[in-house]
């Protein structure tokens, strides 16, 4: 079991130092507060203690949690708080932490902060990127109420479905994307060194080739005569590409293609009602106002297309339009979804109604993908198949007119 070294104020005020054994950081607070003492820092013993600045390598800048680091972060943060440990002391404990991620870095930042006499969720605005606006709503949710602790692990659990959710649609699309890119690879090979190497073979025999072996040959002298030219116009046309859809007309018809795509664009709608109703859920909850909490996700939201018409819901909602009947209005949301909705307006239990929804959809969004994978993965294989058979095809074509007349010589 690791052992840890400690500093602690006793009731008295007294400083003690000492060691205890413990499965982890957090735990051995817990049993130094059980015991009656402050912790004041808190190092595992074995650990190599090492000088370093609590500012970034480059201009002062923090950096940027990762997904995983920023759950980790709060899951800790979360705990230290539930252990007993005042906000500053918790983060002190995270500064003090020897690792190589930013979470020292960011740690030691917000409890100079919090020391300033600054709130923390102001602090964890002036964090960059790290923390949006709905985790910085949310803590000040926290402040607000005398539930922070309460309120970062249900962020927690938040930002767990979250990157759950990401996870399975990234890993979903990974395999069928590998294949396909080994698929163009060989049939590069193929048409820049091998059928080059055939066609010199095949035509000292003088003999008329088959059709779709002299296309194939044409193609192969065109990709190993104009290589270059293929791919800066790839290149050109990925700029332009890249260039219209920032534009926003351009932007706005990608991200609602994206959403008409087959196969994949259901389940990039299933992941976006997914995430849209768990942190709907999740904020209201925590007692922010619906109308509020639609604005907050509208923010949130990458994809231009839904972001217009969340605005558009959202400004029904001030009006004084139900939340399901702005959806209904807006048209995109699917029925099911305004039904379990308008039951939770109806009884006042919206918060309910939204967690419900978010579990249906969250389902809905694993049995998608399940078909995602199980669609594309073998339509990717046929594919890559049917191109390579037609090579090899075109190749034995060929091979086997100038056995034939060989033979009748």
């Amino acid at each position: 079991m690791p052992s840890f070294s400690y500093k602690a104020a006793d009731a008295s005020g007294l400083s003690e130092e000492g060691r205890i054994e413990a499965k982890s950081r957090v735990e051995a607070f817990r049993m130094l507060v059980d015991r009656g003492f402050r912790p004041v820092s808190l190092v595992k013993a074995d650990a190599p203690v090492t000088s370093r600045k609590k500012s970034s390598a480059v201009g002062g800048a923090l950096p940027n949690l990762s997904n995983v680091q920023l759950l980790h972060f709060t899951e800790e943060l979360a705990e230290l708080l539930e252990a007993g440990l005042k906000l500053e002391g918790a983060l002190k404990v995270i500064e003090q932490r020897q690792e190589k991620s930013g979470a020292p870095f960011i740690a030691a930042h917000l409890r100079r902060q919090v020391r300033d006499g600054a709130g923390f969720s102001t602090a964890l605005k002036s964090c960059g990127r790290t923390f949006d606006t709905l985790y910085c709503n949310l803590v000040a949710a926290g402040e607000a109420s005398g539930a922070l602790p309460q309120i970062l692990k249900r962020q927690c659990a938040y930002l767990a479905l979250i990157e759950d959710l990401r996870r399975r649609v990234v890993s979903s699309l990974l395999y069928p994307a590998i294949v396909f890119a080994s698929a163009i690879v060989l049939m590069f090979v193929f048409l820049t060194f091998l059928v080059p190497q055939l066609s010199v073979l095949l035509g000292k025999t003088g003999q008329q080739l088959p059709v779709i072996t002299r296309a194939l040959i044409v193609v192969s002298e065109f990709c190993g005569a104009w290589w270059w030219a293929i791919l800066a116009s790839m290149g050109v046309g990925a700029f332009i590409v890249r260039g219209a859809v920032r534009t926003p007309t351009g932007r706005d018809w990608w991200h609602r293609v994206m959403l008409e795509l087959p196969v994949v664009g259901p389940v990039l709608q299933a992941k976006f009602f997914a995430e849209m109703l768990q942190t709907l859920a999740t904020l209201v909850s925590n007692g922010v106002a619906l109308l509020q909490a639609l604005q907050l996700m509208t923010n949130a939201t990458a994809n231009v297309y839904l972001k217009a018409l969340l605005v558009r819901a959202a400004g029904m909602v001030g009006e004084g339009t139900s939340l399901a009947g702005a959806f209904r209005k807006v048209g995109f949301f699917p029925p099911v979804m305004i039904d379990i909705l308008a039951i939770g307006e109806q009884t006042g239990h919206i918060a309910t109604s939204l967690e419900r929804a978010a579990k249906r959809y969250d389902r809905d969004l694993t049995s998608r993908i399940g078909h995602l994978t199980t669609l594309v993965q073998p339509a990717i294989i046929l594919l890559v198949a049917f191109f390579v058979g037609i090579i090899a095809y075109s190749m034995i074509a060929g091979i086997l007119t100038s056995v034939s007349s060989l033979k009748v010589r």
